[in-house]
């Protein structure tokens, strides 16, 4: 099922940040969110989760299942092994040496026992996209997931992302366009800063990269395509 947003609003101290954003994040599909810092990116994705709730609008789609969630901090459990904190959200069928198997393609074969506390940032990150990815969700929420990594090691969780969420539907927030094109999403929303998403500002910008076309996306009256292209279709991993 599409996850459909409308006219959800919201505001902190009396600045708008969500201004009756209206979209539909379609099933099986990967989106990557982008936009400067305080432009409501994050305050989507708790809205979405139910973590918070938008002042105005409706948000329906969201699988009742589990979803697999990397927060901008990796709420790991510190004192429990990397391991162990895999094995909190996947089914029992996996076998630890399975799952040693899959921290090793995350270059993560230093972490396997040791309490998470002892690990470096982005190796912390990496496990925390694992254990989203180990969850058994079809749907996957990540804020930032590529922070504190280095660029080989970035293109490598990338690759591993992109296998282990093909067919599934997949929301990544970035603010960085090479994570984005590196994706390969079908869709990449642009959000405006705070006080430039309401009805009176251009309004974000959803870009869909097979085609190329742009759609200017009006919040609460539709979209509107803008120059269609004829770039070839990016590959797939």
């Amino acid at each position: 099922m599409d996850i459909i947003m409308k006219d959800i609003c919201k505001s902190y101290g009396g600045l708008a940040v969500l201004d009756h954003f209206t979209h539909t994040f379609g099933k099986g599909m990967a989106t990557c969110i982008m936009g400067p810092s305080g432009c409501g990116k994050t305050t989507l994705f708790r809205i979405m989760l139910g973590l918070e709730e938008p002042e105005q609008g409706s948000v329906t789609g969201i699988p009742t299942g589990a979803l697999g969630v990397v927060f901008q901090e990796d709420r790991l459990c510190e004192n429990l092994s990397a391991l162990t904190n895999l094995r909190m959200v996947c089914s029992k069928a996996w076998k630890n040496d399975e799952l040693k198997r899959e921290m090793e393609r995350l270059r993560l074969s230093e972490a396997f026992h040791k309490p998470v506390r002892e690990l470096s940032g982005g190796m912390r990150q990496r496990v925390a996209i694992l254990r989203a990815l180990v969850s058994g969700a079809e749907c996957f929420f990540m804020d930032e997931p590529l922070k504190g990594l280095d660029e080989e090691t970035k293109a490598i969780t990338i690759s591993y992302i992109k296998a282990h969420t093909a067919g599934k539907t997949l929301l990544v927030i970035t603010h960085d366009a090479r994570e984005a094109e590196s994706f390969h999403a079908e869709e990449i929303i642009n959000m405006k800063a705070p006080g430039k998403n309401g009805q009176g500002d251009t309004p974000p910008a959803v870009s869909i990269p097979q085609n190329r076309q742009m759609l200017s996306m009006k919040q609460n009256a539709g979209s509107e395509v803008r120059s269609p292209g004829n770039q070839p279709e990016p590959g797939r991993f």
